[in-house]
């Protein structure tokens, strides 16, 4: 089957997805569909069940780099949408990650889970926890998120990403967030962040935007992972509140 042909039969294999979402543009998920992750994941909706959790997609691929659309409110309790939510905890939890966001998984819908355990925190010192204000949370769901500041305040921190795995940048994050949308059950929520919980928010939100962390870093202090600890060049403000 050639590549056109391919992409064709999909679309026409798998138009029930497309009710899911609240906008009628459909080219994001037409791209999805054509790509190795997303058209794997949907074929697994129909019949046959997934064998395996979808892989986390890497940067450069189109789905982490276009905005994600909105759910259809009324689909939130689909066996389809629960069953991306689900896929995107046992991902998440595998890698293991404080976040991730379905675009990760080459879907093209405005999802976001996280969620930051004591175990997670424990492998930082009490002295960079305390700094970034990082406190445990339980696992929080949210579909259609929309994200506004409380506050001007802002501090820079040290961030990685399951999409670019092995690299860190520092990012400029508010401190203070309030996030609107809605819980697995279609009810809706509002979450007050602050200090870390709010940085992973803003993260997770940036990713249905198309927008990755490298996008808002500090050029100067990308490094990989190994080089975490070495100091910043001179040219970099300092690390914390500001």
């Amino acid at each position: 089957m050639g590549a056109v042909v391919q992409r064709l039969w999909l679309l026409r294999s798998h138009t029930a997805p497309i009710s899911l979402l609240r906008s009628s543009d459909t080219t994001s998920l037409a791209r999805c569909l054509s790509s190795k992750a997303g058209s794997g994941w949907f074929r697994g909706l129909e019949g046959n069940k997934k064998s395996k959790l979808p892989s986390i997609v890497k940067a450069g691929e189109p789905v982490l780099h276009e905005r994600a659309m909105e759910v259809n409110v009324k689909e939130i309790k689909s066996e389809r949408v629960q069953s991306i939510i689900d896929d995107m905890i046992k991902v998440m939890r595998k890698a293991p990650g404080v976040g991730l966001a379905a675009p990760q998984i080459g879907i093209p819908f405005r999802i976001i889970v996280l969620e930051d355990k004591e175990e997670y925190i424990g492998l930082d010192t009490k002295e960079e926890a305390e700094a970034q204000d990082r406190r445990p949370f339980d696992l929080l769901v949210i579909l259609n998120p929309k994200l506004k500041n409380k506050t001007n305040r802002t501090a820079l921190f040290f961030e990685g990403c399951l999409s670019v795995n092995g690299f860190l940048g520092v990012v400029e994050r508010y401190l203070d967030v309030e996030v609107s949308g809605y819980d697995r059950h279609g009810e809706p929520i509002k979450i007050n962040a602050t200090g870390w919980q709010a940085r992973i928010l803003q993260h997770e939100c940036d990713h249905l935007d198309g927008t990755l962390y490298v996008d808002k870093m500090l050029p100067k202090t990308f490094r990989t992972a190994e080089n975490l600890d070495l100091p910043l060049a001179c040219a970099c403000p300092k690390l914390g509140s500001r």
